[in-house]
């Protein structure tokens, strides 16, 4: 089982917590498997997670368009019932 997975791009996203430092060994094996079987496994700690959330996010579109910009979002602030300044 992993965290999380896109099987479209045949992208795996591990996000691991402290006790992972003590399972490096199984985690490479594992990780070595999920490649053999065509997938990018890319990693996390918990608290790059917690803490950086948007420097995550851009890792991972980083990996999933290899370079190129990840399509532009739209402004939370431009939304639905929100006012426009001029």
């Amino acid at each position: 089982m992993v965290d999380f997975v896109c099987l479209e791009a045949k992208l795996v996203v591990e996000v691991d917590g402290g006790q992972h430092s003590e399972r490096q060994g199984y985690d490479a094996s594992r990780t070595e498997w999920l490649r053999q079987r065509g997938f990018r496994v890319i990693r996390f700690w918990n608290h790059e997670v917690m803490n950086d959330i948007e420097a995550v996010k851009a890792a991972i579109w980083e990996v999933l368009y290899e370079g190129s910009q990840p399509p532009s979002q739209p402004s939370p602030l431009q939304g639905e019932g929100a006012k426009e300044e001029l």
